[in-house]
């Protein structure tokens, strides 16, 4: 495969590229199955995580509809210590990876030292209904969590990772849990057998990346099935997805490393190699040419080093790091036009105004801002601020000033 190619493929897989080819309700979960799992992320600084990887692929996304598909229709499910959305016809696999957490060190141990705390937690959600950590009392921990400071809110916790509760709901990003078998949808209840879900798995973690190296495979397997299995089985595993025809090696130029993917995904590859955009990837608004898309930060097509190797775009999430070791800002976002990320920039919403902010824009070229770039970036701004419910976006501190003049002007005319 091109670069060209690879790249397209990631994107279009994903359902970000060429344009948003979801729409509505139905849209959302429709959206969420092209991607495979969707991870949640509480920082709210200008939109969610989450909400801007729908803003990306659903057309007239708003964030009151992820909520309404995954926690009101029981269309999704969330779960894992790097929280995901999957869909909901998936949980019946996810219960053996449930099921090893039991003889996970930490959630043994602190079974072994609270199994009060674990019976108090769940007679309660029996007997008064969905409860959150704050409705419960509990006793102080002895040592520091990050899952919490109270035995009822590791207890909560292990009983989530163990699928005995389920969350049912979040207020603002809040958790609200309640026992499964009053959340999960009788028709997703019948357990997958351990073979059933190691087949699903290998092809999940394909599934999600589009193309994934032949070496990272295993690894990124045994964080589903077990470190142990993936061990044991990983090498037998993946000769029979080969064999089977499940998984095609493919090259990709630049690279000297195999590539697995999907054998159903070889048309779609077919058709881009061809210079063609494939038929269920037609956008049903405007292309990626003529309006950026903010990728999320958790993006999986470029967040954790991927966006090096395929957009050649050094992209770091900075949160977690100390003001004075930013190079770009708080929560910088990358800027796709077409199939290149060629800028990134720092939102943050002022609830209070009404004000999208910008507090810093960067072009990855300076020679970059033509005419057609800046109507596709005022475009894919004036839809951000939209789907944040913003009056104005203040564009005061983009450089160089002349694109910065141009924006505004066309953000007025877009905005009102």
């Amino acid at each position: 495969l091109s670069r060209e190619t690879h790249r397209r493929a990631v994107l279009g897989l994903q359902g970000l590229w060429p344009g948003r080819r979801f729409t509505g309700a139905a849209g959302v979960s429709a959206a969420l199955r092209e991607m495979h799992a969707l991870q949640l992320d509480p920082l709210n600084i200008g939109a969610r995580s989450q909400d801007i990887a729908l803003y990306g692929r659903v057309l007239g996304y708003e964030p009151s509809a992820l909520h309404a598909m995954a926690y009101q229709r029981r269309e999704a499910f969330d779960y894992g210590d790097w929280l995901n959305l999957y869909p909901i016809e998936t949980f019946r696999f996810w219960r053996t990876p449930m099921r090893r957490a039991r003889q996970h060190p930490f959630l043994a141990e602190f079974r072994e030292k609270h199994p009060e705390a674990i019976r108090n937690v769940k007679r309660a959600l029996r007997e008064r209904g969905p409860l959150a950590n704050r409705d419960f009392s509990g006793n102080a921990l002895g040592e520091w969590s990050y899952r919490g400071r109270k035995d009822s809110a590791l207890a909560l916790h292990l009983l989530w990772l163990l699928g005995d509760v389920m969350i049912t709901e979040r207020r603002g990003f809040g958790r609200v849990y309640d026992l499964c078998e009053r959340v999960l949808p009788v028709e997703h209840a019948v357990m997958a057998s351990s073979r059933e879900a190691e087949d699903h798995f290998a092809r999940h973690v394909v599934a999600l990346h589009g193309l994934l190296r032949e070496k990272s495979w295993r690894r990124q397997w045994g964080m589903r099935v077990g470190r142990e299995a993936a061990n044991l089985r990983g090498a037998r595993k993946l000769a029979e997805m080969l064999e089977s025809g499940t998984f095609v090696r493919v090259g990709v130029e630049g690279s000297r490393e195999n590539w697995l993917t999907l054998r159903e995904t070889l048309p779609l590859l077919g058709e881009l190699e061809a210079g063609r955009v494939p038929d269920a990837w037609k956008p049903l608004g405007p292309s990626t040419e003529e309006e950026v898309t903010l990728l999320a930060p958790l993006e999986i097509a470029s967040a954790r080093g991927r966006a090096k190797p395929l957009f050649d775009f050094d992209y770091v999430w900075e949160v977690y790091k100390p003001a004075h070791v930013r190079r770009w800002g708080y929560y910088t976002l990358p800027v796709l036009w077409g199939d290149r990320l060629v800028a990134r920039l720092d939102p943050r919403f002022e609830r209070a105004s009404g004000t999208l902010e910008l507090l810093g824009f960067w072009l990855e070229e300076d020679g970059s801002a033509t005419p057609g770039f800046v109507d596709a970036l005022a475009n894919g701004l004036a839809r951000f601020a939209r789907m944040l419910g913003a009056q104005r976006v203040d564009a005061s501190r983009v450089r160089p000033a002349r694109l910065a003049a141009q924006l505004r002007k066309q953000l007025a005319a877009r905005l009102g």
